[in-house]
Order: C-alpha cells, then sequence, then structure tokens
C-alpha cells in the first residue's frame, strides 16, 4: 500500500494528460477503422490501455531504487527474447519482431527501450565523474548497441533508431567531451554509406527517395504521403468532422488506425486538433522536465530524461513523417497510434517518470 504521503505526491496533471491523449487517440482509432475490414479494433486497444494503465499503477507502487536494483535481470531477459526472434522468430509482415503468446503478440523490442532506459540510467549515476571517458562511454555504447543490432535485424530499424536516441540524449546529459562527441559524429557520418549500400533493402532505400521526391511513384512507395499530405490539408481549420474525413473513409489513406493516424486527426479535426494534440504532449514533456528537476538523485533525473527522449523523438518523428518532412517509417503516435506493445511500453515509461516524482521528497 502507498503511504499517505507518496499518494499526496502523485501527479496527477500528466496522469490526466495521457488519459486525454489515449482516449482521443481512441476517437480516432474508432473513426478510422470504421470503413475497414475490422471496424471494432478499439474494443482491443481499450483492452490494453486498462492493462496498460495497471502496469503503469504497478510500476508506481515500488520504489524505481528497488526496480533499478534488477536492471542486469531485465537487460539479460529481453536480450534473450531479441536473440530467440532473431534465430527462430516467424516472419509476420516481412519481419519477425512479434513474440508469439498463444492469446496474442507483443514486440519485445517496445520493452527494449525501457530495459535500456533503466539499465543505462544505472549505468550513468554510478559514474562519479563530471564528464564521461571513453571507457564509460564504450561500455554503455555496447549495452545500448547489444539490443539495438537484434532489433535491426529483425528488421526494425524504427526502434533501433531509438534506442540509438535515447543512448545519444543519455550520455549527453552525463557529460560527453568535446573531442569524443566529435569523433562519434565522425563515425556516424562515415557510416551512412556502408549503411546505405549494405544494410538497407531496396523498400526501404525506396521510401528515402519517395521523401526527396513523392511524385517518382505516386501510387507505390509516394502514395503514402501523398495522401497523408492531402488528408491534412482537407482538414482546413476545424476539420471535416469526426467519421466524416474523406481520406480516411474512403480507405485512401493507408494504415490510418496506426502510423498514420495523426493525418486522420488533420482532416477530421483540423488545425484545432493538431494543435490540441501538440499542447498534450507539450503538457507532459513538461511536467516530465518538472519531475527530473525535482528528482532527489542523479538516477532519478536519468530515468526520467531517458523516458522523455524516448517518448519526444517518437512523438516528433510521427508528426513530421505526416507532414512529408521525413521519410516514411513504422512510428506509431505515442499513446494515439493503434498496437498494444508501443502503448503498454509507454505507459510502463511513465510509470517510471511518476514514480520518480512520487518520491522526490525521500531522504
Amino acid at each position: 500500500m502507498l503511504e499517505r504521503q507518496l499518494w499526496r505526491s502523485i501527479d496527477w496533471v500528466t496522469i490526466l494528460g495521457l488519459f486525454v491523449a489515449a482516449g482521443f487517440g481512441l476517437l480516432v482509432i474508432y473513426s478510422a477503422s470504421q470503413s475497414g475490414p475490422t471496424p471494432e479494433l478499439y474494443k482491443a486497444q481499450i483492452a490494453r490501455f486498462v492493462i496498460g494503465l495497471s502496469l503503469m499503477f504497478v510500476v508506481m507502487l515500488f520504489d524505481y531504487h528497488t526496480i533499478v536494483d534488477r536492471a542486469e535481470l531485465l537487460y539479460v531477459v529481453i536480450v534473450g527474447l531479441l536473440i530467440y526472434l532473431v534465430l527462430f522468430g516467424g516472419l509476420r509482415a516481412g519481419t519477425n519482431r512479434w513474440l508469439e503468446l498463444g492469446f496474442g503478440t507483443f514486440q519485445p523490442g517496445e520493452l527494449a527501450k525501457i530495459t535500456v532506459v533503466v539499465f543505462l540510467a544505472k549505468y550513468f549515476s554510478g559514474v562519479r565523474k563530471d564528464q564521461l571517458g571513453t571507457s564509460e562511454v564504450l561500455i554503455a555504447g555496447l549495452f545500448a548497441g547489444v539490443p539495438l543490432i537484434l532489433i535491426a535485424l529483425q528488421p526494425d530499424l524504427g526502434t533501433a533508431a531509438t534506442i540509438g536516441i535515447v543512448f545519444t540524449a543519455m550520455a549527453l546529459l552525463a557529460g560527453v567531451r568535446t573531442k569524443l562527441l566529435l569523433f562519434g559524429v565522425f563515425v556516424v557520418v562515415l557510416t551512412v554509406p556502408l549503411v546505405w549500400n549494405f544494410a538497407l533493402r531496396d523498400y526501404q532505400k525506396e521510401r528515402v527517395y519517395s521523401f526527396l521526391d513523392p511524385a517518382r511513384d505516386p501510387l507505390g512507395a509516394g502514395y503514402q504521403s501523398i495522401q497523408s499530405m492531402i488528408a491534412v490539408g482537407a482538414g482546413g481549420f476545424v476539420g471535416q468532422g469526426w467519421l466524416e474525413g474523406t481520406q480516411s473513409q474512403l480507405q485512401f489513406l493507408p494504415t490510418p488506425h496506426t502510423d498514420f493516424i495523426f493525418a486522420v486527426v488533420g482532416e477530421e479535426f483540423g488545425f484545432v486538433g493538431v494543435v490540441t494534440v501538440i499542447i498534450l504532449y507539450l503538457v507532459i514533456a513538461l511536467r516530465s522536465l518538472e519531475t527530473a528537476r525535482r528528482a532527489r538523485d542523479r538516477l532519478g533525473i536519468y530515468l526520467v530524461f531517458g523516458v522523455l527522449s524516448m517518448f519526444v523523438f517518437q512523438a516528433l518523428y510521427n508528426l513530421s513523417m505526416v507532414a512529408g518532412l521525413v521519410p516514411i517509417k513504422g512510428f506509431p503516435l505515442p499513446l494515439m497510434s493503434y498496437g498494444g506493445s508501443s502503448l503498454l511500453a509507454t505507459l510502463v515509461g511513465f510509470g517510471l517518470i511518476l514514480n520518480v516524482r512520487m518520491r522526490c521528497f525521500v531522504n
């Protein structure tokens, strides 16, 4: 049971923001799926949201130090699951990122993001230096790199990129020497041609070409981007109305309930809906930064910053993708897109942030 003082320290504003964002997502999922073959997708999402909230509150029950003490165990388990998927996972939609559970499926890669945050928070908080040395950066990079590579092999470059962003953000917070930072940028630049020529598949390269010139293949690789921008532009100031979006209801917009759910928001709720979603995300992010400021120790700061960097990167990429500003990638919009694994991982991550906020007064 939580002590009375812990109950008083719960950040109800963040919880309300999570509820409103997920609730808005449910409305849009309902609308986007009505004209498709599975109009009752929203029911499954409601069940996942309830499970995710339950897990979030379970995470809040235990002091975050107790959770972080199990970081090594969590890391071994998740790496084991990722290795199993690479070696024995069955293909689904051309990838082997899903673990079959009998009653459903789950993406261990989503849980890997939270595990990397917990592991790096424990490691960086134990480094008693103003700046990280080469050895500390290499060790942390190794532990972040193992799940990153395994996830990239599935292939799931979006989740792998998120882990890379989390590692970079947390390392910068811990203090990376300028020389190491410049060297890292130099290495990344050098590896871009190698990744392009030897790692990316043809359909992934085609996404980049279509981003640079959507009209290159308007009925193929460029179709999603073109239809997404048409949907957003058609919304105007107040939108066409809930259940009234032409691009989504007439099924011109592919995957409107998952990766392109924000395009449906723009079409049906217009500029007002777009700004509302952005404000919701800003409130959640700013409250999380306030939690980091109040955290009682370095460990709490790293946990909050790690989860927040994951959340902000995914949200920014999805919003930019819908607007045609970055290449198309399978990035769900946090809290709003249909899908259980992403929703559960996001809520568990915010359970950690709320956990830190609740215990900021403890000596």
